[in-house]
């Protein structure tokens, strides 16, 4: 079986622990592992790692590779141009898979839900395997825990197999018509397929035949002349080979830190807590920060602190957070995609202080890699080197600078900073000049194929 990982999300429901360079998929917000490193060894329950295609963009495609290597698995990486909802993406991995197995069973995964691998889920996607060769397009079907109005619903119609056939699909209802769905059998909508390649293909060209003709040409073409619109919408509404197969299993989307409480372990007043949290009375509170948090009479809130930014919400009313990130988005606030540290190819960095004129970061850049050659207009930079030996290129000069030397860099002078070392390489940079953002970067030559507006 093959299996298709949609990581391309932006994540924005759980600002500021997610922005759009860094979305939840990627945050290790349970235990040690993020839920995309979770799909992927749930996938790996099914299919080979040559058999995982995993569909994002650009901007996460070293995400992508970095949390590959750290899990040990190769698979294949597919970067969408732009964003155009999932069925676009799952059009782009079919045709890819197409090439090698044109009938194959395909599994769809999101990269960002929580769900409990076990026995129940393993007989699922079984079942599900087994309808393709019916020529069905199989969703799966959450048997749901409780009236949940953020989640859309399916009603399962007709036996079909072990499945049954879809009676319909219905959008987030308010509480009182999630209520009626749970007394009436309806099943969540886990946003996870199954389906043969060529059973996809062939109602794809009878429901979808735009995005099925688009995806005959290049796929940069294929994406400006593709609509957005999501699986559901496009193809699972249409076509009268759906089926559904339902899965009694622990499971979120993770869409709101309502969500996230939900699946947490609580301490005897019913808190979650990562960090450290004082309360007298503080009751069934998320509280996530890496200072000491304290509470007087609040309880059922979310108090969610990071370096650059503060959440304090009812846990309740947490799903309305994205409409904080379109706030900051209008105002061309660069917080909305951008945490304090920032993911590279070559590692990571972290700001430590920022003024008019100066900005301090914090470098990490793994074994045998290095920036680009590079030159910047505005700002000068001086390196201390505090853990490991760096490679330095300053103008025609390479050297070494090792822990606790430094070098100097001036507005102007091309420069280069690598590690030919066996551990991480830790830098502070203090950046001083009129311009310190990331676009005065003039690039000369880059290991990542990096073009200026890439930063």
């Amino acid at each position: 079986m093959y299996t298709i990982i949609l990581a391309g999300g932006s994540g924005t429901r759980l600002f500021p622990l997610s922005r759009t360079t860094y979305p939840k998929q990627f945050i290790p917000l349970l235990g040690n592992e993020s839920l995309f490193q979770k799909s992927v060894k749930r996938a790996l329950l099914h299919s080979k790692p040559e058999e995982i295609y995993i569909v994002t963009n650009e901007e996460h495609k070293y995400l992508v590779e970095d949390q590959l290597n750290q899990i040990d698995t190769e698979c294949n990486i597919l970067l969408e141009p732009c964003g155009k909802n999932t069925l676009p993406a799952i059009t782009y991995a079919v045709t890819q898979i197409r090439k090698t197995n044109q009938t194959a069973p395909i599994l769809v995964l999101p990269s960002d839900q929580l769900v409990d691998d076990g026995e129940n889920y393993k007989n699922a996607v079984h079942t599900a395997e087994l309808l393709t060769k019916e020529h069905l397009l199989i969703a799966f079907g959450i048997i749901p825990t409780s009236p949940h109005t953020g989640y859309g619903y399916i009603l399962p119609g007709t036996p079909q197999g072990n499945g049954y056939k879809i009676g319909k699909f219905v959008e987030k209802p308010d509480l009182p018509t999630a209520e009626k769905y749970l007394r009436e059998g309806y099943l969540w909508n886990s946003g996870m397929y199954c389906f043969s390649a060529d059973t996809f293909m062939n109602e794809l060209h009878k429901y979808a035949p735009e995005i099925a003709e688009a995806f005959t040409h290049p796929v940069p073409e294929a994406y400006e002349k593709t609509p957005k619109i999501s699986i559901d919408y496009g193809l699972m509404e249409k076509t009268k080979k759906s089926a559904v197969v339902s899965l009694k299993a622990t499971w979120s989307d993770m869409g709101s830190f309502d969500a996230l409480y939900a699946v947490q372990e609580k301490d005897s007043q019913g808190n979650v807590v990562k960090g450290e949290y004082l309360t007298p009375d503080g009751q069934n509170n998320l509280i996530i920060s890496d200072r000491l948090v304290a509470t007087i009479g609040l309880s059922d809130i979310a108090v969610i602190d990071t370096t650059d930014a503060l959440l304090v919400c009812p846990k309740n009313q947490s799903q309305h957070v994205g409409e904080i990130t379109s706030l900051l988005k209008n105002a061309g606030d660069e917080r909305a995609d951008l945490h304090t540290t920032v993911h590279r190819p070559w590692g990571q960095y972290t700001i430590l202080l920022k003024g008019n004129t100066y900005l301090i970061k914090r470098l990490t850049i793994h074994p045998g890699s290095r920036l680009s050659l590079q030159y910047h207009y505005h700002r000068s930079e001086h390196w201390v080197v505090v853990s490991g030996t760096a490679e330095v290129t300053n103008d025609n000069n390479t050297f070494f600078v090792r822990t606790g030397e430094s070098t100097f860099i001036p507005a102007g002078i091309k420069h280069r900073l690598s590690n030919p070392g066996l551990i991480p390489l830790e830098v502070i940079e203090v950046q001083n000049g009129e311009v310190l953002t990331e676009s005065d970067i003039v690039r000369i030559d880059d290991d990542y194929q990096r073009d200026n507006e890439k930063y």
